[in-house]
């Protein structure tokens, strides 16, 4: 067999088992869990809309997006992209530009001004959101897809929450998030602006509402211990994000100091570099420490942010400041005892979020940790009944818009049941279909359909979006790479392979059955699925009929 022969070798030693006058086993149409769809925080069925993209049918697949996410476009923009690092193409060349799809599906939405189709039967119930974040925003739209009456009262004076204030023009354009969130508001979900609450059982009895979503998020910044005078401005970074709508002179064409190590850090110093100051970000730990994503950072150093390392603000004083140098123990930041100073007009900290909870304490039962953090049980409530929680104000979660939107997926289908008296049980999910399970007897060359983007230099000049989106032929191009993982997607190939003729077409979305009075347990159908849509199994006994 050629060295460039995709196909295995058979193994004639295993090869004939099952066949013969006696079948000992039988193939059996299977599904698996696709690992793009295993990794999507938000839960989406990517390979399902993936699917409808491939036919063209762009709005059936904004339909099944929207099951589980009603932000595609915005998603498309700011998602870290996990179902990308899991899809199982990077094993063959690279993933599939899944998030650049979604985007073009959720861009086309908004230019065709497609609505969600939903048919929910009004069940009566209120329940209070607080918090229109993403993850407020999603909770409110899946509850109001079950059919239940749903206020958001928003502190802030629009909704969005960090990805209105604290997700630059360049990563995610104005327009674009206010039309989603316009989609919800259609939906009949209102939203009280400039509502803050502090009172939540006053709230929840005033409005009578019969459940209560917490999704405040983190917009707090843990105050840092360190001596400094009055040279430099110091500032945090959420203050930092309303000063300069009023006025950015403060942060322009200075030397600017940010201190930390998140996405949200790096954010602010792109944002700075686009007001000509010369800016560098400085984080205490070390890069396996740093929270924020390898490509964030990369972006920041392309854009000419300074990025240093293992470096923990000591003091400060006439425009300098003082850093002592950190090393890594036991996984964490040490002291050396090296020091080191820098000059500085401004510094903005933009270190360990905590979330603005206090209001909570009067509520019986709930949990507050001390960064403001609630906890939360298997059913996705706090202590006090009828009040659930997600998002950031969690504890011990990685904070992204995506999961949010997951979180407050999950937590919708708890208050749907907590208000129907029932108790959720969570369905079985398929094994995934890891790259191991697939039979990749073939090889195509399909390089993955790159996004535009504004060379750094470009970039810096203004806020303009810096990463384009795909055409039409380039998204079905993109969506037609899915290898269909774990899943039928009727390619005749064991109809096809069989000797004996005994699979059954039922016709374009029926996939196939098998005529088990014809077939003979060879496994050819089996060891030709590339994507593991049809496993063997050991022949069953006593069984009524055959054709199945």
């Amino acid at each position: 067999m050629a060295a460039t022969d995709l196909t295995k070798a058979v193994d004639l030693s295993t090869h004939a088992e099952g066949t013969g006058p006696n079948r000992f086993r039988r193939p059996v149409y299977v599904d698996f869990m696709p690992p793009c769809n295993s990794a999507c925080p938000a839960g989406e069925n990517i390979q399902g809309w993936l699917s409808h993209a491939q036919a063209g049918n762009y709005f059936e697949a904004f339909q099944t997006l929207v099951e589980d996410n009603p932000f595609p476009a915005i998603m498309g923009r700011v998602c870290v992209k996990p179902c990308e690092t899991g899809c199982n193409r990077n094993h063959i060349d690279t993933t599939i530009n899944i998030h650049a799809v979604e985007r073009y599906i959720g861009d086309e939405s908004i230019n065709q001004q497609w609505q969600i189709r939903y048919n929910a039967k009004p069940t009566g119930k209120r329940v209070l959101v607080i918090g229109a974040g993403p993850g407020g925003l999603s909770a409110a739209y899946h509850l109001a897809r079950l059919g239940h009456t749903v206020e958001i009262f928003e502190a802030g004076s629009h909704p969005g929450g960090l990805l209105w204030t604290g997700v630059p023009e360049y990563r995610l354009p104005k327009n674009i998030l206010d039309a989603e969130i316009d989609r919800i508001v259609k939906m009949g979900v209102k939203i009280s602006l400039n509502h803050k609450v502090d009172n939540v059982l006053q709230e929840k009895a005033i409005g009578n509402f019969d459940a209560v979503f917490l999704s405040i998020g983190a917009q707090l910044i843990h105050k840092e211990d360190f001596e400094h005078d009055d040279s430099v401005y110091i500032t945090n970074a959420f203050s930092f994000f309303n000063e300069m709508k009023n006025n950015a002179s403060p942060f322009t064409r200075k030397k600017v100091v940010v201190y930390g190590g998140g996405k949200l850090a790096l954010y602010l110093a792109r944002i700075i570099k686009r007001f000509g100051s010369e800016v560098a970000v400085y984080f205490s730990g070390d890069k396996k420490m740093m929270p924020a994503y390898d490509y964030e950072t990369e972006d920041a150093l392309a854009e000419g942010v300074d990025v240093q390392l293992l470096q923990k603000i000591k003091s400060i004083a006439k425009n300098k400041i003082t850093l002592e140098k950190q090393k890594v123990e036991k996984g964490k930041a040490v002291d050396t005892g090296e020091f080191e100073t820098i000059d500085a007009d401004v510094l903005i900290v933009a270190n360990k979020q905590e979330s603005d909870s206090g209001f909570l304490r009067a509520v019986s039962g709930i949990k507050i940790n001390d960064d403001g953090t609630v906890v939360i049980d298997a059913n996705r409530m706090t202590g006090g009944e009828g009040i659930f929680a997600g998002g950031d104000m969690l504890p011990g979660e990685n904070r992204s818009s995506t999961i949010a939107i997951g979180q407050a997926k999950k937590a919708a289908k708890y208050i749907d049941a907590f208000l129907s008296k029932v108790t959720f049980q969570k369905p079985d999910k398929h094994p995934t279909a890891g790259y191991r399970k697939l039979h990749m007897w073939y090889q195509t060359e399909a390089p993955q359909k790159e996004q535009d983007k504004l060379a750094p230099a470009v970039a810096v000049k203004s806020f303009e979006e810096i990463i384009g989106g795909l055409s039409e032929p380039e998204a079905k191009f993109e969506a037609h790479r899915c290898l269909s993982c774990g899943n039928c997607f009727e390619c005749d190939g064991c109809f096809g392979a069989c000797p004996e003729d005994a699979i059954i077409k039922l016709g374009k979305g029926n996939r196939y059955k098998f005529n088990f009075d014809a077939c003979t347990g060879c496994a050819v159908c089996y060891e030709q699925c590339p994507c593991h849509a049809i496993e063997m199994i050991p022949e069953p006994v006593n069984l009524s009929t055959d054709v199945k």
